[in-house]
């Protein structure tokens, strides 16, 4: 049994939220774990979200102890760890199980598993991660629904990914860390969650060097060992209070965030109208003023986070005029749209294009979390409607934000949680 969110909308927020460490590193830095041949690891401001859970299930079903305190703070003890294939439930339940393709090819020069789940954004191939493991001396087969992966040894080689992929760029760092010589990976991404990827694992001791540039070198170690590492905050769980606090706060603060990570965010607020005052490490709108349509394309760090696009939507429903969004790394994640107009939102889509306008008043219905930013988005929408909003498949957004409920509570927010009834 699943729960419904539930949001009355029109209560001003007030106050100070903490952002949580970066889901998109924590999903990549658990797996990465498992590199390390000897001694401890612990790794501090872990998001409490679902797909953590996740990833520790995996590693728990290949005898990697874990412990978890309050506060966010992962200890994992890798001595006992044992090979396993990979058909576990939770692989398929979340996308990132993938970077497990990538650690273990590493670590045992094999992985065999089951095809990894997650969010339905249209197509989003891993091919490019395969030919990256290929580029190292890898066999890669897919059939009956596994990949089987295998090297008799990985050689360091010169890798061009045809398009900066987070995903891609981090899995061929996680299995070239072991590989003899040096790996060049042109084109990669350079999200800041790469960076933080990158650091705890030269921690350890690999030998990355680039990260946060477009071309990347991994120099093959013969041994990485524990060590401890922070997570950086998570950028777009702070863009997303940064939005809501300008759809619905009177002043509201949100810190634990790193400035420079939101820049494009940041600027096409200012141009929107938003009063802002940007400090080292935080934010604070004064919210609910007049706002202007603006327009914005997706494209990968440091342009316009696709991630934040479907929260923003929300925002622009508020804007006066005409706003589009255009959207150059998923083309198809516009489901969110559908859903607000249920709401009452003006919005007009083309294929990889959304145009809003505005402003118009939103109304509390029966809506649907197609994925984790659809969900944001809905949140938003319901802080501002009037009446009760009920957001189903409510999951999506436990998979990638921290404590929202509660978080929100204490800003102001009247958001509560009921059992979806099941009919028979």
């Amino acid at each position: 049994m699943s729960d419904i969110l539930k949001i009355e909308g029109g209560h001003p927020l007030n106050g100070t939220v903490t952002i949580s460490g970066a889901k998109n590193a924590t999903v990549a830095l658990i797996p990465a774990a498992i590199l390390a041949l000897k001694g401890e690891i612990n790794i501090f401001n872990v998001p409490d979200i679902d797909d953590v859970e996740s990833l520790t299930a995996l590693l728990n079903y290949m005898n990697v102890k874990t412990e978890s305190d309050e506060g966010g703070h992962i200890r994992i003890d890798v001595s006992g760890m044992n090979y396993m294939d990979l058909d576990h439930p939770a692989a398929t339940k979340l996308r990132a199980s993938y970077y497990f393709m990538g650690a273990l090819l590493g670590k045992y020069k094999k992985v065999r598993m089951k095809m990894p789940g997650g969010c339905y954004l249209g197509p989003r191939p891993i091919d490019l991660h395969l030919k990256g493991f290929e580029a190292l001396g890898a066999s890669v087969d897919f059939s009956g629904g596994w990949y089987n992966i295998t090297a008799e040894k990985l050689i360091g080689s010169k890798i061009y990914l045809d398009v900066a992929s987070v995903g891609a760029t981090i899995n061929i760092i996680l299995a070239a860390v072991y590989a003899e010589g040096k790996t060049t990976i042109e084109n990669a991404a350079k999200e800041p969650e790469i960076v933080d990827v990158a650091n705890f694992l030269n921690k350890m001791g690999a030998k990355i060097r680039g990260a946060g540039t477009n071309v990347i070198t991994v120099e093959g170690v013969d041994e990485l060992v524990g060590t401890s590492h922070e997570i950086i905050p998570d950028r777009i769980e702070a863009g997303t209070y940064i939005i809501i606090a300008a759809a619905a706060a009177e002043k509201m603060t949100i810190e634990n965030i790193i400035p420079q990570h939101l820049e494009a965010m940041l600027s096409k607020l200012v141009e929107m109208g938003v009063k802002m005052d940007v400090g080292i490490d935080y934010v604070t709108v004064e919210g609910m003023q007049p706002m202007q349509a603006v327009d914005i394309q997706t494209l990968s760090y440091p342009g316009f986070a696709t991630d934040l696009q479907q929260p923003l939507t929300t925002l622009l429903t508020q804007a006066f005029g005409s706003s589009t969004v255009k959207e150059t790394i998923y083309t198809e994640r516009f489901k969110h749209c559908t859903e607000l107009m249920r709401m009452g939102a003006n919005v007009q889509l083309s294929y990889a294009m959304a145009s809003i306008t505005g402003p118009t008043p939103l109304y509390g219905t029966d809506v649907v979390a197609t994925d984790l930013r659809c969900g944001a988005s809905l949140v938003i929408a319901g802080l501002i409607a009037s009446g009760v909003t009920a957001i189903h498949d409510v999951y999506h957004i436990d998979r990638g934000y921290d404590s929202l409920d509660e978080k929100l509570t204490r800003l102001g927010a009247t958001i509560w949680r009921e059992k979806e009834e099941t009919s028979h």
